[in-house]
């Protein structure tokens, strides 16, 4: 008799939520999405909303997919979560936020703290014990700013928890965080040793505030009557400890083997590779895999997919109109246009700073620039050049991945983005690698299901995935004499930064002075 049980992953990120039901073939049975925001309460801050969006988004979804489906909530046999990481969500004595969730490198409010830790605790030791440094992506810096910023709200607060640990909270009880996300809690936990650091968590909070580590493929809890109730989920059904949207991201996309890279186009650019060893960089994060034996080096730009919806919307609103009234996106005119652009746009670079920067620079006074402007240069060329500038970065990051002899061997591409014929093109002219693109791109919540079916027990490991779960649809080849040109452009780029650093730094406290929101 065929084995009729489902597969249930969902997953909350930046600008969207996502939920998938599959067989366990990997079929896809029915799935849903719902568009959200977050909020910039001043220039250089991100806050989300847990209960308005994450708990909401999570409920709506799960119920859209079993009416959808029109299937038995019963033959749902496991559940996994993943969500934006790493954020900082303070609940209070019932375990309800607080107040919005901070949220990760695109949240740049904490750099004095950043400097306050480094200078307390010493940036080689702080590298040694958790793999990372301090940068604008670290949760102990925020957990910080907030202890010194709204030091009532601190009192009251019993646990900072991250998104994927409050939806396992929310479905089973208990407060768990996987051992690839607890890394980011920088600089609270113990890498080599996995477990947090006391001394060094106390020096900001409570131990107790934090949530018990697990792997991510580990069974969090079951479904809870009240849970139940609000998900249609059934009562008693197991949850996998989840983890962040990148790694499951990289999951859905099958890179899960030692040389594999997940290249996401998304909100922001985020890279995984899968290393056979742990191997931390000093401007790179380092952390463990979904299970033990494997580890990743992870990268991420702060503004990529941002910066294309920040041109879209202030540079070209009757785009927008337009396609809105057509039936299709602005990207894709926006895309068709650049697409008739030479490589290097007439000789204009963007550096894609526009909220600070994550690796390998980490500096949240980064400041996004578009060089070489002159007076032939159209609407085309400046979104050309941002996706090159998004480009650059990307290499710029492999290049840093390659000083500690972590090379890709494979590039995978996932995400939104990676439905556009010229944004992931362009980045394999400027690094001139090829990339995968698998035949379903529906991203995190595709992978989500694929981990609920380990945490339940149904697979042991990554085979079933890579034989029946993901089939690669294309493969995009570098151009040759793209490549050429771009090799000669891309140490402009690198420059511009280095001569420009003192001056954004600069700019930055003069935004302060000008307008005291920033």
């Amino acid at each position: 008799m065929p084995d009729d049980r489902l597969l249930l992953g969902i997953d909350i990120g930046t600008s969207s939520s996502k939920g998938v039901l599959t067989d366990l073939q990997g079929r896809i049975v029915a799935e849903h999405s719902i568009a959200h925001g977050f909020d910039i309460p001043q220039p250089g801050w991100a806050e989300q909303d847990a209960d308005a969006v994450w708990w909401r988004d999570f409920c709506l979804i799960s119920r859209a997919l079993i009416d959808k489906s029109a299937v038995d909530p019963q033959r749902i046999a496991g559940v996994a979560p993943s969500a934006i990481a790493p954020t900082m969500l303070p609940l209070g004595e019932n375990y309800r936020p607080l107040r919005p969730a901070i949220l990760y490198g695109i949240d740049a409010r904490a750099g004095d703290e950043i400097a306050e830790l480094t200078a307390a605790l010493g940036e080689n030791a702080i590298f040694e014990r958790t793999g990372q440094r301090l940068s604008a992506q670290s949760v102990g810096p925020k957990a910080l700013w907030y202890r010194k910023h709204q030091p009532a709200l601190f009192r009251r607060t019993r646990k900072i928890v991250t998104a994927a640990t409050y939806l396992a909270f929310r479905l089973t009880g208990n407060f768990v965080v996987d051992n690839y996300v607890a890394p980011y809690f920088t600089p609270f936990f113990d890498a080599p040793k996995l477990s947090w650091h006391k001394e060094w968590v106390e020096t900001v909070c409570p131990l107790e505030w934090l949530p018990e580590t697990r792997w991510s493929t580990e069974c969090a809890g079951t479904v809870t009557a009240e849970a139940a109730r609000e998900t249609g989920i059934p009562l008693g059904a197991p949850v996998a400890v989840g983890t962040a949207d990148a790694l499951a991201e990289a999951v859905a996309a099958g890179a899960t083997a030692p040389g594999d890279m997940m290249v996401m186009y998304g909100t922001t650019l985020f890279l995984i590779l899968t290393t056979a060893s742990y191997r931390p960089h000093h401007n790179l994060w380092a952390s463990v895999h979904l299970q033990p034996g494997a580890a990743i080096l992870a990268a991420g730009l702060s503004t990529s997919g941002a910066l294309l919806a920040w041109f879209r919307d202030q540079l070209a609103p009757d785009l927008r109109a337009e396609a809105d009234a057509a039936g299709f996106s602005a990207f894709e005119l926006l895309s068709e246009r650049a697409a008739q652009i030479p490589p290097g746009s007439a000789g204009l670079i963007t550096l894609p700073y526009f909220s600070g920067e994550r690796t390998p620079i980490n500096d949240v006074h980064a400041k996004g620039m578009f060089f070489g402007l002159t007076l032939s240069h159209t609407r085309a060329h400046l979104y050309r050049s941002c996706l090159e500038g998004i480009a650059y970065g990307l290499r710029h990051n492999i290049e840093a991945m390659s000083e500690v002899d972590a090379i890709p061997q494979r590039l995978v591409a996932i995400g939104g983005g990676a439905r556009d014929a010229l944004w992931p093109q362009i980045c394999s002219d400027v690094t001139g690698l090829p990339q995968d693109v698998p035949r379903q791109t529906i991203g995190a919540a595709y992978g989500d299901a694929y981990i609920a079916g380990l945490a339940a027990g149904i697979f042991n490991d990554w085979r079933p995935l890579r034989e029946s779960w993901v089939k690669i649809d294309r493969r995009i080849q570098p151009d040759p004499s793209a490549k050429a040109l771009y090799d000669e452009l891309y140490p402009v780029y690198r420059d511009l930064y280095r001569d420009s650093k003192r001056h954004m730094a600069r700019m930055s406290r003069l935004a302060r002075d000008v307008d005291p929101r920033e």
